[in-house]
C-alpha cells in the first residue's frame, strides 16, 4: 500500500474519530440531551454546565484524546513523529490529520455535520504533533487556564488561547533555534500556518459567544444550568 493511500486512510480515520460526540454521548448516558440545554453545544463546557463538573472534565479529556491519538498514531506509523525536519509534503499530510480531527468535531458526520467548537480536540491534535507543536500547544493550554481564571469566561479564554497558538509556535522555535542553531527555520512554516488556520477557525466558531459577551448574557465559569430549562437562543 502506497504512502499516499496510508495518509488518506489516516486523514479519513482522524475525521471519524474527531466526529465522535463524547459530550453528547455522556449526556445520553445520564438521560439528558445536552443540545437542548445551556448553550446547546456538544462540547465539554456545556456538558459540565448541564451534567456537572466531573462529567464535563471527562468530556474534555475524551475530546483531547480523540485529537491526540490519531495524530500521534499517524505520525508514528508514517515515521514523522519525532522528526526535526520532515519533508514539506509529509508535514502538510501530518497536519491534515490533525486538522481532520478538529473538523470532525466541528462538523461531525454523526450529527449531520454539526458539532462543537474544537477547543479541546484542537489542543489534543496540536499536542500530538511532536515535537513541532507540542510545547506551543501546552503553553496555549496555560494561556487558557490563566485567561479563564482572570475573566471567568471559558469563551474568552478559548479565543485568547486559540489566537496565541501560532505566535507561540514561532516563540518556541525561536528559543529552540537559539539553543540549537542547526535547527533553522525552513521547516517551521507549515506548522505556523496550520496553527493560525485552526486558531482562526476556533475563534470563528465562537462568534455566538462574542455576541453574548457584548450583550452581557454570556454565562461565567461555574454557572450551573437547570437540565429542565431549555437552551439559550
Amino acid at each position: 500500500m502506497s504512502d499516499g493511500v496510508l495518509w488518506a486512510i489516516a486523514i479519513a480515520g482522524a475525521y471519524v474519530a474527531g466526529s465522535i460526540p463524547f459530550g453528547l454521548l455522556i449526556g445520553f448516558a445520564r438521560g439528558v440531551d445536552i443540545r437542548e440545554h445551556g448553550s446547546g453545544n456538544i462540547g465539554a463546557t456545556n456538558a459540565g454546565r448541564v451534567l456537572g463538573r466531573r462529567w464535563g472534565l471527562l468530556s474534555f479529556a475524551l475530546d483531547v484524546a480523540k485529537g491526540t491519538v490519531p495524530v500521534l498514531l499517524a505520525g508514528w506509523l508514517m515515521g514523522v513523529a519525532g522528526s526535526e525536519d520532515p519533508s514539506i509534503e509529509d508535514a502538510l499530510l501530518w497536519l491534515s490529520v490533525a486538522a481532520a480531527t478538529v473538523v470532525g468535531h466541528m462538523f461531525s458526520v454523526f450529527l449531520r455535520f454539526k458539532g462543537g467548537k474544537g477547543v479541546a480536540t484542537g489542543l489534543g491534535s496540536m499536542l500530538g504533533v511532536w515535537p513541532h507543536l507540542t510545547l506551543a500547544a501546552a503553553l496555549a493550554g496555560v494561556v487558557w487556564i490563566v485567561s479563564v481564571k482572570a475573566t471567568r469566561y471559558v469563551s474568552v479564554a478559548s479565543i485568547v488561547a486559540a489566537s496565541s497558538l501560532a505566535p507561540l509556535v514561532l516563540l518556541v522555535r525561536l528559543v529552540r533555534t537559539g539553543l540549537d542553531p542547526d535547527l533553522g527555520w525552513s521547516g517551521v512554516w507549515p506548522f505556523v500556518g496550520v496553527a493560525a488556520l485552526l486558531g482562526g477557525l476556533v475563534v470563528f466558531r465562537h462568534r455566538g459567544n462574542v455576541r453574548r459577551l457584548l450583550d452581557g448574557t454570556e454565562p461565567k465559569l461555574g454557572t450551573p444550568v437547570d437540565p429542565n430549562e431549555p437552551k439559550a437562543r
